[in-house]
């Protein structure tokens, strides 16, 4: 056995979690995430810099939507971006491109690897799902080129915000699009796709899902998160910082979506749900992600430090 065989077998071990755990992964976790705006990918901010800084996997981002529907909050940015963004028309003209470049900016922390951009309509709020699936976007389009990246990258995981009845219609609409995508791809070949929220640890009991009304795609296996990462995960010098500041930092880049800065520091725990198209092996992957961002330390920080 050579020196290279030696420390790849001793690696995992000397990083705290078992070989048992990492071999479900030829390298590190490969991560497609679908949503529908920019700044939505916050929703599992935590999760991915684990992902991408201390599990050697990498993460991809498809981008439903133009962001232009975002314009009624963008008064402060109008002054750092000279443009007269909460006027419908100007707003509506010069966001997708404000937007992408946010969004990029937020992902070079997080460590967003690729991004794919569909340009579908943001037509603005709803909680109606049906409408953009029907009426607005190029659903087609979308799901091809989920199942397109699919084939040429082979994710692990494909991410999606839940798509409980309360939130936006767009970000219902972005996960029922991956879940179709990925019901559609082979069984043998199928990525594990995750429903994903967010919770404060003052909600001890999480609200219970099991799926969308009038989308039996969106069915999941567990009425309850499976599993979760906590963002309070202390590392560092003196264990005085977690991994919140670099959700902070993510959030701070989207300067033109006023109401989304209100939610820094809030979410403690990013919460991993499982879709029943997973089938029977979906929870058991789904956990084995969770223990890995557990155990995984931040750059070995908490051993040297």
């Amino acid at each position: 056995m050579n020196i290279s065989t030696i420390f790849t077998f001793l690696l995992p071990l000397f990083l705290g979690f078992s070989l048992s755990q990492f071999h479900i992964f030829a390298s590190g976790p490969k991560i497609l995430i679908v949503t529908a705006h920019p700044d939505d990918e916050t929703a599992f901010a935590a999760t991915i810099y684990k992902i991408t800084h201390d599990l050697n996997g990498f993460a991809d981002i498809l981008l439903v939507t133009n962001g232009e529907g975002g314009y009624k909050y963008s008064t402060l940015a109008e002054d750092i971006y000279r443009k007269e963004l909460t006027d419908e028309q100007s707003g509506r003209t010069a966001l997708p491109t404000i937007r992408k470049k946010e969004l990029m900016a937020g992902g070079e922390y997080i460590g967003l690897r690729d991004y794919f951009f569909m340009d579908q309509q943001d037509t603005g709020y709803t909680l109606d799902a049906d409408s953009v699936l029907n009426s607005v976007w190029d659903t087609s389009i979308v799901i091809r080129k989920i199942k397109e990246l699919h084939g040429k990258n082979n994710y692990d995981y494909v991410f999606t915000l839940l798509p409980v009845q309360g939130t936006h219609g767009h970000h219902k609409a972005a996960s029922i699009l991956a879940l179709r995508a990925v019901e559609s791809i082979a069984s043998v070949v199928r990525p594990t796709i995750v429903g994903c929220s967010v919770t404060d640890s003052t909600k001890l009991i999480p609200d219970s899902f099991l799926s969308l009304p009038g989308y039996p795609e969106t069915t999941m296996n567990s009425q309850l998160p499976i599993s979760h990462f906590n963002r309070l995960t202390p590392f560092g010098f003196q264990q005085k910082l977690n991994y919140q500041v670099i959700v902070n930092w993510l959030i701070a880049e989207h300067k033109s979506q006023g109401a989304m800065q209100l939610a820094m520091g809030k979410g403690q725990f990013e919460q991993f749900w499982d879709y029943a198209i997973n089938g029977k092996e979906g929870k058991e992957k789904i956990v084995k992600l969770a223990e890995l961002l557990r155990n995984a330390p931040l750059k070995e920080y908490q051993q040297k430090k």
